[in-house]
């Protein structure tokens, strides 16, 4: 009794002593998609699949990068025929997809110069950014002497500066604003800007013009390189005495080379406009850096540019404004630095960082750790998508896979690089697999050819004279490190070449034409498989084209050819093979008469052939020995 008293007094005293809190943990807001975010972040990226854009069809499936960019813009071509169709016939899609109407899903409206329109139109298709409705409508509202407010001609004029005055591709047509970055990318520096475009109408047209209106011209100018222009506006605005925002001042110190041309006055101006900025009481931002590293990047290697650009970063760093990977992009053609976290687009300059760290550890730095770093950072959470376009993507491949190729054991390369990136994530140019196939030569591992051999006929390489003569030289100077098996796979690789090239397109632009020492190597090839039927048709070529055939094979492939008919007991073929080596002019086409005498019983007509091309002479002791 009393152990239960003491049991319930003990019961009571805990649980009046303890005081129970519960912590409710602070909420965390959650996207529609997070699940499946998480859901994802559990799976890596596979690289022996294809694209999720291609068919999951191996007769589908792109293998050369013209292919992979033939087959996204057709797929998204039938995506615009969809739409178009829907745009012309209206009229068949009255049906409500979704209740409440999404719009995205609706026929867009179609403006013409009949059409009825007021100022809430004007404002749609400004907030959905359709340029050339947006012109139109606003033509037709002036004509009909419609009030339009100064915060919508605003923002009309911010559009049609930011687009130039034309329509954009649609977000919705993603393979086309990939590939049309990338061709952007590579064009020359120029000026597109539309002068004397509905742009510049409005700003001229405006009765007080603000520094909104001022900001926005110039930089749409800027950003069209119009750049004398708007230097012009510039200086109007400040005799005005208007206090333009900062991204105006970031736009043009990004094309201070293309107003100072001196290295010294480029970095003079520069400084003064970030002083005119303080002046203003304008808080610099991530652009203002980037925009000041831009303009540091263009004035060469020196000691001052360098030290230009550390202080700059020190500077923003006090202002707490951390760098993004555009920063770093115009910071390593000096430095090359990476930080190892998962990177958000900041900047649309940040897309050019990937490409050039890779660049820079190929060629200036030569360092295959620092490129895995690099590549290890790519792949790192969701940094993929700053690798920029397909352009950039297929360059940033090409250093990576360049620099692993010339550094890292051939093994190690063909196993954990080719395999893994070949071809669903990268293919190889021309020149990247000619310099995998001389390290292929350079370190003996001749296996490794039927695999190229099969990867170069899939990427559309093998009409490339530069790629058949290194492949053709590996498989013939190497003998030794050659087994049966391999034999076997060289012979038909030689005669596909040899197929490939006698059967090409007559209408080809630049045809590869046989060489003498290129029909050679396929015959000797050939003989090594003991395929003599084969080799017989490549010397019938050498025969007959000798007079077509620029140069001619070595005496090794002819001798070869000559040993094989003497075992298949053709002496017909052997002496044309010798009249040829005679034609070629090769003093030891007597040895190899005298060897085919010797190692067959010839016929008079045999030997009266033999004696029409080594002479009566030479060709004595033959005949009496015969």
């Amino acid at each position: 009794p009393h152990r239960v008293q003491l049991i319930r007094a003990g019961i009571c005293g805990y649980s009046t002593n303890t005081e129970e809190k519960i912590e409710i943990p602070k909420r965390i807001p959650r996207g529609p998609t997070d699940i499946l975010r998480a859901l994802g972040s559990t799976v890596g990226r596979d690289p022996t699949a294809p694209h999720y854009k291609y068919h999951d069809d191996p007769y589908l499936i792109p293998m050369s990068n013209s292919g992979k960019r033939t087959f996204a813009m057709a797929q998204e071509a039938g995506r615009k025929a969809a739409h178009w169709i829907r745009r012309e016939h209206a009229d068949l899609f009255q049906h409500k997809e979704a209740d409440p109407p999404i719009e995205a899903f609706m026929p867009p409206m179609i403006y013409n110069e009949q059409s009825e329109v007021v100022v809430d139109d004007l404002q749609t298709l400004v907030n959905t950014a359709q340029v050339s409705d947006a012109k139109l409508v606003y033509k037709l509202l002036k004509q009909k002497n419609v009030e339009i407010t100064p915060d919508l001609e605003q923002s009309l004029l911010e559009l049609l500066c930011y687009q130039n005055c034309e329509d954009g591709v649609s977000e919705e047509f993603i393979e086309e604003r990939w590939f049309k970055q990338s061709k952007k990318a590579r064009e020359k520096v120029r000026k597109t800007w539309k002068d004397d475009d509905l742009a510049e109408e409005i700003f001229v047209s405006m009765e007080n013009k603000t520094p909104e209106a001022y900001s926005a011209i110039i930089q749409g100018m800027v950003k069209y390189y119009q750049v004398d222009r708007a230097w012009q506006l510039f200086e109007e605005a400040q005799q005005k005495n208007l206090t333009l925002n900062t991204n105006t001042f970031n736009a043009l110190i990004c094309v201070s080379d293309f107003i100072k041309e001196d290295f010294e006055m480029r970095w003079n101006l520069v400084t003064n406009l970030l002083v005119q900025m303080k002046d203003s009481k304008l808080k610099p931002n991530l652009g203002t850096l980037n925009a000041v590293l831009q303009s540091l990047s263009t004035m060469g290697s020196s000691i001052s540019a360098r030290q230009n650009t550390l202080k700059t970063l020190a500077e923003f760093k006090n202002l707490g404004i951390e760098p993004s990977l555009a920063s770093w992009y115009f910071v390593i053609m000096t430095f090359c630095k990476e930080q190892n976290k998962e990177h958000t687009i900041r900047d649309l300059r940040d897309i050019n960082f990937f490409m050039s760290a890779m660049d820079i550890s190929r060629h200036h730095l030569r360092d295959v750790n620092l490129a895995e770093r690099v590549n290890k950072l790519l792949h790192h959470g969701d940094n993929y998508n700053l690798i920029g376009d397909s352009y950039k993507e297929s360059i940033y491949f090409r250093h990576y896979f360049a620099l692993l190729c010339t550094n890292l054991p051939i093994e190690e390369f063909m196993a954990e690089t080719y395999e893994k990136l070949v071809p669903h994530i990268y293919v190889p140019e021309p020149g990247i697999m000619e310099e995998v196939l001389k390290q292929v030569d350079a370190n003996g591992a001749v296996e490794y050819i039927p695999k190229l051999w099969s990867d170069m006929v899939v990427f559309e390489h093998t009409y490339r004279e530069n790629l058949i003569e290194s492949i053709l030289n590996i498989m013939a100077n190497n003998e030794q490190l050659v087994n049966s098996e391999l034999n076997e796979r060289f012979a038909y690789i030689a005669w596909d070449i040899y197929n490939r090239i006698e059967n090409q397109d007559e209408n080809r632009i630049s045809k590869l034409n046989f060489t003498g020492d290129l029909l050679g190597k396929i015959m000797t090839l050939l003989l090594r498989n003991n395929e003599f039927d084969k080799a017989w048709t490549v010397m019938e070529k050498l025969d007959k084209d000798q007079q077509k055939i620029a140069g001619v094979p070595k005496l090794e492939a002819l001798a070869r050819f000559v040993d094989q008919c003497i075992e298949q007991k053709a002496p017909s073929k052997a002496i044309t093979c010798i009249q040829y080596c005679s034609d070629c002019g090769f003093p030891e086409a007597n040895i190899l008469a005298s060897k085919l005498n010797d190692k067959l019983t010839l016929d008079e007509n045999f030997l009266g052939r033999l004696s029409k091309i080594v002479g009566d002479v030479t060709f004595g002791k033959i005949k009496e020995s015969a």
